[in-house]
C-alpha cells in the first residue's frame, strides 16, 4: 500500500505540486491498521490502494487520497481539526496521530456510532465523534485550524469557512454527483480573505443533509 501511494504521488505531482508526502504522514499511513476500518468481507482488500464499501452506500477512501488530503493541509501537532464525514473512522485515526484534537461529524447514525466505538476500542482518545449534519460544522468547538471534508458538495459550505481560523485550510471535494469533482484547497489568510485552488479530479460519495 505504501509503495503504491508513493508511486501515485509521483505520477500526480504535476497536479498536486507534491512528488512525495511528508514522512510523518507516510509513517502514520503505515501504522494505522486499515483492516480494522473495513467490513470483514473487505478484509482481503484492506491494503489495496482503492476505496472500499463500508455499508450504507458509503466508502472508505483510497489510501492515496487519504494521504494526499492529510499532507496537503500541512497540519501541526498543536492543531485542532474538524472532519466532515467520519465514515468508518479511518481518516480520523490517521489525523489522530498527527494533531492535538479531532472533532468528526457523521450524518449516518449507524456509521457514526460504530466509528465512535471502533476508535475508542483502538485507543484513539483525541477523537470526538457526533452524529449530525456536517454542513453546519461544529460551532461549539470552533474555530478550527483545519477542516477536512470527505464527501463531495456542490459548493463550499459557508459555515465551514466561518469556523476556520485565519491562516487555516479546508480540503474538500467540490462538484456534482456523477459529474466532475475537484479536490479543492481553501485557504483563509490572516485578514480573513479566501482563496481556492483545484488540486485534481476525484470521485467521492455525495454530501447529504437538509441543505
Amino acid at each position: 500500500m505504501i509503495n503504491s501511494i508513493n508511486q501515485m504521488a509521483q505520477a500526480t505531482s504535476t497536479e498536486t505540486g507534491k512528488s512525495r508526502f511528508e514522512q510523518r504522514v507516510m509513517d502514520v499511513m503505515a501504522k494505522v491498521p486499515r483492516h480494522e476500518f473495513v467490513p470483514d468481507s473487505q478484509n482481503p482488500y484492506a491494503y489495496d490502494n482503492r476505496p472500499l464499501p463500508i455499508g450504507y452506500g458509503q466508502t472508505i477512501s483510497q489510501p492515496y487520497i487519504v494521504a494526499l488530503m492529510t499532507d496537503i493541509l500541512e497540519i501541526k501537532f498543536s492543531d485542532v481539526v474538524l472532519e466532515i464525514g467520519t465514515g468508518s473512522g479511518y481518516q480520523a485515526a490517521i489525523l489522530s496521530e498527527l494533531v492535538d484534537k479531532i472533532y468528526s461529524i457523521e450524518i449516518i447514525e449507524e456509521l457514526g456510532n460504530k466509528a465512535k466505538k471502533r476508535l475508542a476500542r483502538l485507543g484513539y482518545k483525541n477523537v470526538e465523534v457526533k452524529v449530525g449534519d456536517g454542513y453546519h460544522g461544529w460551532e461549539e468547538h470552533a474555530p478550527f485550524n483545519d477542516i477536512i471534508v470527505t464527501a463531495a458538495t456542490t459548493h463550499i459550505p459557508p459555515p465551514l469557512i466561518k469556523q476556520l481560523k485565519p491562516g487555516g485550510k479546508i480540503i474538500i471535494p467540490v462538484g456534482e454527483h456523477f459529474s466532475i469533482q475537484y479536490l479543492t484547497l481553501v485557504t483563509k489568510d490572516n485578514k480573513g480573505e479566501i482563496t481556492t485552488r483545484n488540486i485534481l479530479p476525484v470521485t467521492f460519495v455525495p454530501f447529504t443533509g437538509g441543505h
